[in-house]
């Protein structure tokens, strides 16, 4: 199989063995901007997903190049908790020139953390999935990029674990904004009062998860990162994807509350 095309938004495709056929495209009304899930971006999709032209993995290393000019720290090494953030670390790193490092390894025999049904269940989760490569960090200040903090509960223990097996200082950055609001179309967001952007603690989010400083993108860097290489291909060559957006748009509900739709109650 090789990739063709993307499927436009509102597009109904009618794939033969002949050839690709647009069968309609159903517009957005009144002209409004297209409004793509941002957090596919994030999180999501796979890394080698391309969406709007571009790919996955080169969005969330702009967003830890970004994150590097917004919320730089002095210090010695840049790590991830595997792998969902690599991209993201690695373009901090680059960014900041400071080595990127592996601090952990996964254990691939244990399963996924996000699912089991407690919080005690998932802490104990994180302590078996992950090996400590404490030769790497040892006495030395590290950043851990991670791609987005939900409940808290996950990066906490990883945070003791480094420390305990000998790091100098752990700082947090986040590839993306607190998530703060919940989301209508269809993904499956925690409560309001779950995320921890909301909570009291989020206050001092640093102290509550043993982190020596923890500093998020800003809602900005995010829409910069995602939009770069969409709006410098439209400006070399206007023709180009005038069918993707008309006016180029994401929805950002989750982070900012501003819904593409109106929603009824």
């Amino acid at each position: 199989s090789r990739y063709y095309r993307e499927v436009l938004p509102g597009e109904i495709v009618k794939i033969s063995r002949h050839d690709v056929q647009t069968l309609d495209v159903v517009r957005r009304s009144e002209g409004d901007p297209s409004a793509f899930c941002i957090f596919e971006y994030v999180y999501f999709a796979r890394p080698d997903s391309i969406f709007e032209g571009q790919m996955v993995y080169s969005v969330r290393r702009r967003c830890g190049q970004q994150l590097a000019i917004e919320a730089p720290v002095e210090a010695d090494l840049v790590s991830t908790v595997p792998e969902s953030a690599t991209p993201a670390a690695l373009g901090y790193a680059q960014k900041c020139g400071l080595p990127y490092v592996e601090v952990l390894c996964k254990n691939r025999y244990v399963g996924r953390t996000f699912i089991q049904p407690n919080m005690r269940l998932r802490q104990l989760g994180v302590a078996k999935k992950f090996g400590v490569l404490s030769d790497n960090f040892k006495g030395k200040r590290v950043v851990i990029i991670d791609d987005s903090i939900v409940r808290g509960n996950t990066i906490s223990p990883i945070i003791k674990l480094l420390r305990e097996s000998g790091a100098k200082e752990v700082h947090i950055r986040v590839a993306s904004p607190p998530i703060r609001f919940p989301c209508y179309m269809g993904i499956n967001i925690p409560t309001k009062e779950e995320l921890i952007a909301n909570r009291p603690e989020f206050h001092d989010l640093a102290n509550y998860i043993g982190a020596d400083s923890v500093v998020y993108l800003s809602v900005e860097g995010l829409v910069s990162s995602v939009q770069e290489s969409i709006k410098a291909r439209q400006d070399n060559n206007p023709k180009t994807h005038k069918s993707f957006t008309g006016k180029l748009g994401h929805c950002t509900a989750c982070l900012t509350g501003d819904y593409p739709v109106e929603l009824e109650w």
